[in-house]
């Protein structure tokens, strides 16, 4: 691989570099939640069955994607660390190892799903009226994994230079395709035969491969990256290890959380098709309502990993707690307003009265649990930007299997509550990780973390070795 960089954007401080950085992302991230919701509305069309089904079918989907996710999460800390500490070639030698290592980790994932999608829906007690839709989706989108693999890794690249406009592009393109497709598949524009649900699972994975064509070539416009055949053997131990360091415990963290859903879900099930297709729609909202959160603590990841890089521990411990309050203020605002607007929300997915008022109901509780998870997405980006990255995948281990999965199953199931009673679970689980989380970077316990992730970052520039055990 040979590089020589442009100048890039440097990652200054205070509100308006986050601001420059959190209003691209928040666009991106809601152009990728709009590609599942327009999926799901699309289908609606066809029946709240089928809607259920790909909504059983997306969970081990997005499970396969947090599994290998955790390269580029680890790579953008890195790469932001090496960018804080002015090592533009140390940067880009960690971005080239991630993106290899996202590479062979989708090819993976592809095969696992297209060869076992099956047993993988039977695993989650899918009803089995339902698998005719889900089967098919789920080999088709799976086989595909490998393009969102890659996407993953160069936009995570792309992120830590600052980059984010030009990644929210990409995922506009993406989306304008997929609505395309989806149309074309369901409606049967152009004089073609209606494809259904397959033609839907085509529609998205030709997004996403376009997509990932997209992504290289603003990476190779930007970076002047040459990825060769033998970069993908090329995994240095050293770079994966400091990679893994911080992404391991972050995917964990997720895998745990979509883990844990995932056999929440199969309580859902038992409730019923109609409990099913209201949670999905009522997953499909919430994607929205997290949407500034999810922005604003990455915004403030890239912002963290850059000062960290340089040194600048005070700045960054004020700049989480600037970020923080911001986030929970829009969270609440944004809830508020979905709650308000649940029924004509949930009116536009379904007209069956019993999934109505059921994801309407969720809708409208859902202000305490979004604003909970506000302290998640936010602090817990910034222990991974400090080197912390170890504690908030631990504790969400002992949160979400020891409050959310228990309590799930004895409000909803064994007491009856049905979804509120996943909501009820979900709620405790999000504040009691939160507030811990928040006191965590109160008390500073993760400066040992960024002192020794400054260390390491400065030897390695100088051409030293990196401190042991970190």
């Amino acid at each position: 691989m040979t590089d020589t960089p442009r100048a890039e954007p440097q990652a200054g401080t205070g509100p308006g570099r986050l601001l420059h950085l959190a209003w691209p992302l928040f666009i991106e991230h809601s152009l990728h939640v709009l590609t599942g919701a327009v999926d799901v509305f699309m289908v609606s069309h066809v029946s709240d069955s089928a809607v259920a089904a790909l909504a059983v079918a997306n969970q081990l989907v997005v499970w396969f994607i947090v599994a290998f996710n955790f390269i580029a999460l680890g790579a953008m800390v890195v790469v932001t660390h090496h960018l804080g500490a002015d090592d533009r070639a140390g940067a880009n030698r960690v971005a080239a190892t991630a993106i290899a290592a996202c590479l062979w980790l989708g090819v993976v994932a592809s095969a696992a799903i297209a060869l076992f999608s099956q047993p993988l829906l039977r695993l989650m007690q899918l009803p089995p009226g339902l698998m005719d839709y889900a089967g098919p989706f789920l080999a088709i989108v799976g086989a595909g994994l490998v393009f969102e693999a890659g996407s993953l890794g160069i936009g995570a690249v792309l992120r830590a230079n600052g980059h984010t406009r030009e990644v929210m592009a990409v995922a506009v393109l993406m989306n304008v395709l997929n609505v395309i497709g989806n149309s074309i598949a369901l409606f049967g524009w152009f004089g073609l035969p209606q494809f259904g649900v397959v033609g839907v699972a085509i529609s998205t994975v030709v997004a996403r491969a376009c997509a990932a064509v997209a992504l290289w070539l603003l990476m190779t416009r930007y970076h002047r990256i040459r990825f060769g055949w033998r970069d993908l053997f090329d995994l240095p131990r050293e770079r994966l290890g400091r990679i893994l360091h911080i992404g391991a415990p972050a995917a964990g963290e997720n895998l745990s959380w979509w883990s844990a859903f995932m056999v929440v879900t199969t309580f859902t099930a038992r409730m019923g098709e109609q409990s099913l297709a209201a949670q999905s729609y009522w997953m499909t909202v919430a994607g929205f309502m997290i949407l500034s959160s999810v922005a604003i603590g990455q915004a403030t990841e890239i912002v963290i990993g850059h000062q960290v890089g340089a040194g600048r521990f005070d700045e960054a411990y004020r700049q989480l707690l600037r970020s923080l309050r911001v986030a929970f203020a829009v969270a609440i605002g944004v809830s508020g307003v979905i709650a308000l607007a649940a029924p004509w929300i949930m009116s536009a997915f379904t007209s069956d009265p019993v999934v109505l008022g059921l994801g309407t109901l969720i809708l409208r509780l859902s202000v305490p649990l979004e604003s909970g998870r506000t302290f998640n997405l936010v602090v817990i980006n910034a222990l991974r930007a400090s080197g912390d990255a170890r504690f908030p995948f631990f504790l969400g281990l002992v949160s979400m299997w020891g409050v959310w999965v228990p309590l799930a199953w004895f409000f909803g199931l064994h007491l009856g509550w049905g979804l509120l009673g996943v909501w009820a679970a979900g709620t405790c689980d999000e504040w009691c990780r939160g507030l811990l989380m928040y006191r965590r970077w109160r008390r500073r316990q993760w400066l040992k973390y960024a002192h020794r992730t400054r260390e390491g970052v400065t030897l390695l520039k100088e051409g030293g070795a990196a401190p042991q055990g970190r």
